[in-house]
């Protein structure tokens, strides 16, 4: 964090105006000692106190529309249920009515003719009517349980994405809290929390390595840069932690195997080489000096 804060009002000391002038401009030497100074001088956080009250407002304001919409698609559903429903009924009764229609034609002309008695026609009429209407009742009712499949479906769906939200939201929460704590120990208890409800985020494992090296336990630090490359090969991130955590250990070769890994994946890793202190011991090396020339 101190680093942060340094290259902060550095950028905003060196930032240059329009009425400067070549005598007025610093050295970069006495550009840094400066930037210490305010730091030191510091006696309020430097972060805006209303940015994560920003961003819990605007999760709840997705929540809201996340539930608007489920109580929408659900009412649209409803509705197109309801009109299915409305045309079966209409279209059974508009047939049943036509057949019977029909049925009374042809007995009319039956009777006409001579053909079999009134009783006769009365029971093969119900019995052809019941097998009609059966068969509309069994093709409706499919297509109900489909209609149902699909809202279970949607429903299911609609509660995935609200557990995933709220558990977006905290791990959210706690990424703000381990930025904003001092103490490596804290960190750690926040990154257990959060790798409790994402097991496999690689981007926790590695600023928990990170913090786990500020207290000298590079052993464990190590550890948790493998495990977070078991889940993501690529992670350049784990690659660099893994050569600050070997170097720790005084294992140089290693150390230097994985941070030309590392850069290999992110070239910006190389800036910064020279500047960071867990990597000193390395800078004496000749693989190190390729390394940081890009050899």
């Amino acid at each position: 964090m101190p680093r942060i804060l340094i290259a902060c009002l550095m950028h905003v000391i060196a930032w240059p105006t329009f009425a400067a002038t070549p005598a007025e401009q610093q050295a970069p030497d006495q550009k840094v000692a400066q930037a210490q100074q305010v730091v030191e001088a510091l006696d309020a956080p430097l972060y805006n106190p209303f940015v994560e009250r920003y961003v819990l407002d605007e999760l709840k304001q997705l929540r809201v529309e996340q539930a608007a919409t489920k109580h929408e698609l659900i009412q649209q559903i409803v509705d197109r249920e309801h009109k299915s429903v409305d045309r079966a009924v209409a279209y059974a009764t508009d047939t049943v009515t036509y057949f019977f229609y029909l049925i009374a034609a042809a007995t009319s002309v039956l009777v006409i003719v001579g053909w079999s008695s009134i009783r006769e026609i009365k029971e093969r009429v119900h019995t052809l009517a019941d097998e009609e209407i059966s068969k509309l009742i069994n093709e409706y009712e499919k297509r109900l349980e489909a209609i149902e499949a699909q809202l279970q479906q949607k429903t299911q769906h609609i509660e995935e994405n609200r557990e995933e939200i709220e558990l977006t939201q905290e791990s959210q929460s706690l990424w703000l809290r381990a930025q904003q704590e001092s103490s490596s120990a804290n960190k750690i208890r926040i990154y257990d929390e959060l790798l409790k409800l994402r097991p496999n985020d690689c981007e926790a494992l590695t600023y928990k390595a990170d913090a786990v090296l500020e207290l000298d336990e590079p052993q464990w630090a190590a550890n948790l840069c493998h495990q977070a490359l078991k889940i993501d090969e690529e992670n350049s991130h784990a690659f660099y932690q893994l050569a600050c955590a070997y170097t720790a250990m005084q294992q140089f070769d290693e150390a230097i195997k994985y941070l030309s890994q590392a850069i290999s994946r992110q070239e910006s890793y190389r800036e910064g080489l020279n500047d960071d202190p867990a990597l000193t011991p390395l800078l004496e090396k000749q693989d190190m000096q390729e390394i940081i020339n890009g050899l």
